[in-house]
């Protein structure tokens, strides 16, 4: 099954691995050691961002090593980045309406 970037990054353990093998290529064991969960359960979070293309594992001698491999990341970013536009047209259209507000109540003459 081949499995798309968001869910690679839906689970925490998955983010917290991405983040570890970004700013170093680590083993197995190491990724496995930094977290409570079974051996088992981080091959298997490792086997989703392998399918994802977020993680490739390359063999060194007897050991097998994690890489990132982040431009995958930028489907997320792309994605992201539509939603901030409109959110940031929404807020630039408030400030507008709430600065022609402020400038009509002090125009308005006020009653006594």
């Amino acid at each position: 099954m081949r499995r798309d970037v968001f869910q690679a990054i839906a689970d925490p353990t998955r983010r917290a691995i991405i983040s570890m093998v970004a700013h170093e290529s680590l083993n197995l064991n190491s990724v496995a050691e930094q977290f409570h969960v079974s051996r088992p359960a981080i091959s298997k979070h490792i086997k989703i961002l392998t399918e994802c293309g977020l993680i490739v594992i390359k063999q060194q001698g007897r050991e097998r090593y994690c890489e990132a491999k982040l431009q995958k990341l930028n489907e997320v970013s792309d994605w992201v980045e539509q939603y901030k536009q409109f959110w940031n047209a929404k807020l630039d259209s408030l400030e507008m309406y709430l600065e022609e507000l402020q400038v009509t109540a002090t125009s308005t003459p006020s009653k006594k």
